[in-house]
Protein backbone atom coordinates (compact mmCIF):
# COMPACT_ATOMS: atom_id res chain seq x y z
CA UNK A 1 0.00 0.00 0.00
CA UNK A 2 1.32 3.44 -0.90
CA UNK A 3 2.24 5.97 1.77
CA UNK A 4 0.47 9.28 2.28
CA UNK A 5 0.31 11.57 -0.72
CA UNK A 6 2.10 14.84 -0.17
CA UNK A 7 0.45 17.87 -1.66
CA UNK A 8 2.79 20.48 -3.08
CA UNK A 9 0.18 23.19 -2.65
CA UNK A 10 -0.05 23.24 1.15
CA UNK A 11 2.31 25.64 2.94
CA UNK A 12 4.71 24.02 5.33
CA UNK A 13 5.28 25.43 8.82
CA UNK A 14 8.81 25.96 7.47
CA UNK A 15 7.59 28.28 4.69
CA UNK A 16 10.13 31.09 4.39
CA UNK A 17 12.87 29.27 6.33
CA UNK A 18 15.30 29.49 3.41
CA UNK A 19 14.60 33.20 3.10
CA UNK A 20 15.61 33.57 6.74
CA UNK A 21 18.89 31.77 6.01
CA UNK A 22 19.63 34.00 3.01
CA UNK A 23 18.76 37.14 5.00
CA UNK A 24 21.05 36.05 7.84
CA UNK A 25 23.94 35.37 5.46
CA UNK A 26 23.64 38.84 3.92
CA UNK A 27 22.56 40.74 7.07
CA UNK A 28 25.77 42.77 7.03
CA UNK A 29 25.49 45.35 4.24
CA UNK A 30 29.19 44.81 3.52
CA UNK A 31 28.74 41.14 2.65
CA UNK A 32 29.11 40.82 -1.11
CA UNK A 33 29.45 37.04 -1.36
CA UNK A 34 29.38 33.86 0.69
CA UNK A 35 30.95 30.46 0.23
CA UNK A 36 28.93 27.27 -0.12
CA UNK A 37 30.29 26.20 3.27
CA UNK A 38 28.86 29.37 4.83
CA UNK A 39 25.45 28.49 3.40
CA UNK A 40 25.65 24.89 4.63
CA UNK A 41 26.63 25.96 8.15
CA UNK A 42 23.89 28.61 8.29
CA UNK A 43 21.32 26.08 7.07
CA UNK A 44 22.44 23.48 9.62
CA UNK A 45 22.20 26.00 12.44
CA UNK A 46 18.67 26.89 11.27
CA UNK A 47 17.66 23.23 11.77
CA UNK A 48 15.88 23.02 8.43
CA UNK A 49 13.62 20.09 7.55
CA UNK A 50 15.08 17.33 5.38
CA UNK A 51 13.54 18.69 2.16
CA UNK A 52 15.24 22.06 2.59
CA UNK A 53 18.50 20.46 3.72
CA UNK A 54 18.38 18.57 0.42
CA UNK A 55 18.01 21.86 -1.48
CA UNK A 56 21.12 23.21 0.29
CA UNK A 57 23.05 20.02 -0.46
CA UNK A 58 22.42 20.56 -4.18
CA UNK A 59 24.44 23.79 -4.19
CA UNK A 60 27.60 23.33 -6.24
CA UNK A 61 30.87 24.37 -4.58
CA UNK A 62 31.75 28.00 -5.10
CA UNK A 63 31.22 31.56 -4.01
CA UNK A 64 27.79 33.15 -4.28
CA UNK A 65 26.52 36.68 -4.48
CA UNK A 66 23.03 37.04 -3.03
CA UNK A 67 21.50 37.00 -6.51
CA UNK A 68 23.42 33.93 -7.64
CA UNK A 69 22.58 32.09 -4.41
CA UNK A 70 18.89 32.91 -4.78
CA UNK A 71 18.93 31.81 -8.42
CA UNK A 72 20.52 28.47 -7.48
CA UNK A 73 18.15 27.84 -4.57
CA UNK A 74 15.06 28.88 -6.53
CA UNK A 75 16.08 26.60 -9.39
CA UNK A 76 16.28 23.62 -7.04
CA UNK A 77 13.03 24.59 -5.27
CA UNK A 78 11.28 24.88 -8.64
CA UNK A 79 12.73 21.60 -9.82
CA UNK A 80 11.16 19.86 -6.83
CA UNK A 81 7.88 21.83 -7.18
CA UNK A 82 8.26 23.06 -3.60
CA UNK A 83 7.75 26.79 -4.21
CA UNK A 84 4.25 26.84 -2.74
CA UNK A 85 5.28 24.55 0.11
CA UNK A 86 8.47 26.30 1.27
CA UNK A 87 8.55 29.56 -0.67
CA UNK A 88 11.25 30.96 -2.88
CA UNK A 89 14.06 33.33 -1.93
CA UNK A 90 15.07 36.81 -3.03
Amino acid sequence: MAGPVRKNTVRSPHYGALQNVVDALFADAGTKSVRRLDVVVAAESADLPDDLAEIISLLPPGTYTRQRLCDQLNSAIGGHAWGQVYGTVE
